[in-house]
């Protein structure tokens, strides 16, 4: 029985972790939205619908092998709002 209630309490605290909201950055001002990533270093964003990306303030968020490429959202008072960086797999340059 003890075993039965653990799974059940683990289960509830994964699904509750899980449905946590992402801020949307066309709800907020482009200020709030580039402080959060200044703030926060790393954070993810909903950027429209069920669309959504990882803003990072610097490369040291990013793994070894990846590089930093600008990233622009969507904000509540600019079109195009600089928020960051975010962290692309491969080489930085295209052969």
């Amino acid at each position: 029985m003890r075993r039965i209630v653990l799974a059940l309490v683990l289960t509830l605290a994964a699904d509750l972790a899980a449905a946590q909201p992402r801020p949307s950055s066309p709800a907020r001002s482009c200020t709030a939205n580039r402080q959060s990533v200044v703030a926060n270093g790393a954070i993810v964003l909903g950027t429209g619908g069920y669309t959504y990306d990882r803003y990072v303030r610097d490369r040291s968020f990013c793994q070894f092998d990846e590089y930093i490429e600008p990233a622009w959202v969507p904000s509540r008072d600019t079109p195009s709002c600089f928020v960051g960086y975010r962290c692309k797999s491969g080489p930085y340059w295209d052969d």
